[in-house]
This record gives C-alpha cells, structure tokens and sequence, in this order.
C-alpha cells in the first residue's frame, strides 16, 4: 500500500454494560444483573477502521465526531487503535449505542445522541487523494449524502462501499459493494427491481440490479453463515463460503468484512480475492466474539464463554489455563484433560501469533492464532477458547476471574505469577505437569533431524 486505507462514513460509540444475571427481580418478571461493567468499543465507520488498523494498516477515519461525552470516548478509542481521525463537523451529538448483556447474549439496546454529518471544511477531504484506497460505511447518519463528500469521491478508482437503506446510494463506477441481504432486497426494490424468485436467485436478481444502478464493478451480498454471493453481471454469479463457526453476537461481522476486503483491494487483490478474504476475516471475528470481543487490550473471547456464565451461575467451578498450543500433542490433551477434571467448564487463554513470535522467536508459531483455536474448540475437555495478545494471560485471568488457575508444566514449587492475582477473588493455582517427553520444541528438533538424513 503506498498511501493509507481511508475510511470515511458514520462513526458511533458502541458500548456494552455486561454482567451476571443469576436471579429474577421479586417485582417484576426481569432478570437482575450484578457485577455490571461497561465496555467500550468504536462502532460503525470506526469499528471498521478500527479493524483494518489491528491488520497493520495506516489508517485514515473521515467521520464526523462531537466534542461531548461519548466523541471524547470515541477519540480516546480511535487514539489507541492507531487510527487518524479527520473530524467532520457534526449537528448534534455523538450517536451512542449502549447494549445490556448478559451470559453473552443482549437483553436491551439503547441508543443516544442523534447526531449527523454536516459540510467538511475546506481541504478536509484533501487526504482521499492520497488514499490506496477508501472504504465508505454508511450508517445512514448523512456523511455519505453531502455533496462535498459525494463530489470528492467521484473518480477516485478503489473505493468499497458498505452502504445503508437509510443513507445514499454509492457513486458512479465504485469497486465493490458489500450490502447484506436484508439491505440488497430493500435497495434493489428502490432502484425499481426486486424478485419473485426463492432463495438464491433472488439474492442475484437483487445483485444484478444495484450493479446496473450504482454501475459498480462488482457487488458482494453477504449471506451470514452463507459467506457471500458475488455478480460481476455475468451469467452466474460466484459464492464464497464462510467457514462454520458458532455466533451468539453477529454485530460487526460487516464491518469486519468491508474492512478486510478494502485492504485487500488496497493491496491490489481482485473483487473475487477481496471478497473471499472479507468473509474469511469476518469469520474469524465471529469466532473470537463479534464486537462484544473487542477490546483496548484485543482480549477476544469465544463463543463458548456464555457456559461460564451458566456454570458460574449455578455455583459451580470455572476452571482456565492458558499456552501456545502449537503443534497439539498428546502432553497438550493429558493436561487439557486434567485441567477439565478440576471443575465444571475449561477456558483456554491462547497466546496470540504476535504473543507466541515474541516468547517463541519469528519463526513461530507454525499454525496461525484462528486454527489454533479451531482445533482447541473441537476438544472434549475444552469449553471457550480466549486469545489474548500480552505476553502473559494476566489480563485474560482478571478478566475472567477463573475458580482455578492450571499451569501446565514443571513448575513444583515455583513461585507462580497468576497466584496473587487468584486470590484477589479466592481462587486457587495448581500446577499440571505435562507427559514427560512430549513437546512442540521436541517435535520440530526431531522434524528438522530426520529432514536432514
């Protein structure tokens, strides 16, 4: 890339008030919720540009943000994702969305702060022209439909548009489009098109038709666990599948596509490349927990982590232990087997690839952080997968508050650094040791040796 990813659209403030729902209210069929904590996150165009910052990338937001509570929030966020914020004025305040949650699902939305877009100041959009390429998310609060930005987009070559039934339709000529079923059937119908047609002729006829009207190169309707279909306006279009994963929290799975498939494209990837990238992203975003997994520290939790919350609940033992998991081998299983046994629910804390190349050396690790997690999900013994990016699980353990901490290793009588944080809450450490013999470093040792006979 050899300008910066430039975002431009509608930003929000998304914030989750998360806690523990373990009895009902004796005055009303609701449920109580203790322990409450508020997590922030950006939302909308910054939750995008957020994203393609955590891929590496040098990235622009062009949004309009308030100087109240929640745009100081905002900019606080974007500051610590690495983000550029070119500041739009705004009418209004700061949108903020704020979701009740609890045992990983939603129970209450509310929203604040009805802010849109108003008329850049002069040169503001001077940075387009330096773009390798420009993601437009709209979220239907007015950036897309002033004329200023329309006209400073007119011509610029790569440009993905995430569009909203509420907001303008994309510019002449743009790359890519990337609106959701519900989104290509709402549009379709008000360019005048629209399909009797079931299933996935409908999703095409719908495709077909914001590719003639918008006159874009390609358009992406994305399909949820149904990955995406592509048309260029050929005779059949393409389908990209998405990698089965387990969802309880769908939010950002857009925004994680556009922003992969903008890079991508930036890059110099194809519509077809970027679209298989987005969906393999958005994917992996899912799997580590959709955006209520984002966080400053990028401590990502799992779809399995409302078990915890069921098991912790009930009463009963929340038991976490943590490692690389490169190469899974069998002293890996023995010690996930007797981690399991000491409670009624295991998490693992995976170290991110970032985390494993800086303990393990740059030619670690072998298998990429999203496999890793694959494969550990898939075992009996193991119930949520959390991957964290620190190099130790200290702020995945406090985040957690497991019953039991289990080190896997020869540690007998070594003064552990997870002990004291255990007890802030009365939990305990145990060490595991591993099958004597088995280890990652041995495989490769014995890999590398027989490679040379």
């Amino acid at each position: 890339m050899d300008g910066p990813l430039v975002v431009l659209g509608d930003a929000l403030l998304d914030a989750d008030l998360a806690g523990r729902a373990g009895r009902i209210a004796p005055d009303a069929p609701v449920p109580v919720l203790d322990d409450l904590e508020e997590r922030q996150r950006p939302g909308g165009a910054a939750l995008a540009a957020a994203l393609a910052a955590r891929d590496g990338a040098d990235v622009v937001l062009v949004a309009a943000v308030g100087d109240d509570e929640g745009g100081t929030a905002l900019r606080g966020l974007l500051a610590e994702a690495g983000v550029r914020l070119v500041a739009l004025p705004l009418r209004g305040e700061t949108p903020v969305k704020r979701r009740v949650r609890a045992g990983g699902q939603s129970l209450l939305r509310l929203d604040s702060g009805g802010g849109t877009a108003a008329d850049p100041a002069p040169g503001a959009l001077d940075v387009l022209h330096d773009a390798s390429a420009v993601l437009v998310s709209d979220y239907g609060r007015g950036a897309t439909s002033l004329p200023a930005v329309r006209d400073a987009l007119t011509g610029v070559p790569l440009v993905v548009w995430d569009p909203h039934p509420r907001g303008a339709d994309p510019v002449p000529g743009v790359r890519l489009a990337t609106p959701n079923r519900a989104e290509a059937a709402v549009l379709a119908t008000r360019l005048g098109g629209g399909s009797p047609r079931p299933g996935l002729g409908a999703v095409d006829d719908d495709a077909r038709t914001l590719l003639a009207g918008w006159r874009a190169h390609a358009v992406a309707v994305t399909l949820g666990p149904g990955g995406a279909l592509l048309s260029h306006g050929g005779s059949a279009p393409s389908v990209v599948p998405a990698p089965p994963v387990a969802v309880t929290d769908p939010c950002g799975a857009g925004d994680r596509l556009a922003s992969a498939a903008a890079l991508a494209i930036a890059g110099g990837a194809l519509p077809s490349e970027a679209v298989q990238a987005g969906v393999l992203a958005a994917s992996e975003f899912l799997a580590r927990g959709g955006a209520a997994g984002y966080a400053a520290t990028d401590v990502t939790t799992g779809s399995g982590l409302e078990r915890v919350d069921r098991v912790r609940a009930a009463g009963g033992t929340v038991v976490a232990t943590g490692g690389c998991f490169d190469l899974l081998h069998a002293g890996h299983v023995a010690t996930l087997r007797a981690a399991r046994a000491l409670g009624d629910c295991l998490v693992v804390c995976l170290n991110s690839d970032a985390s494993v190349r800086r303990l393990k050396g740059d030619t670690r690790p072998l298998v990429p952080e999203a496999d890793r997690a694959r494969v550990l999900e898939a075992l009996e013994p193991v119930d949520a997968v959390v991957v964290f990016e620190e190099d130790t699980p200290l702020a995945a353990i406090r985040s957690l508050r497991p019953d039991v901490w289990a080190k896997g290793g020869d540690y007998a009588g070594a003064d552990l650094p997870e002990a004291p944080l255990l007890e802030q809450w009365g939990g305990q450490t145990v060490v595991l040791p591993y099958l004597d013999g088995r280890s990652t470093t041995a495989l490769l040792a014995t890999a590398a040796e027989r490679s040379r006979r």
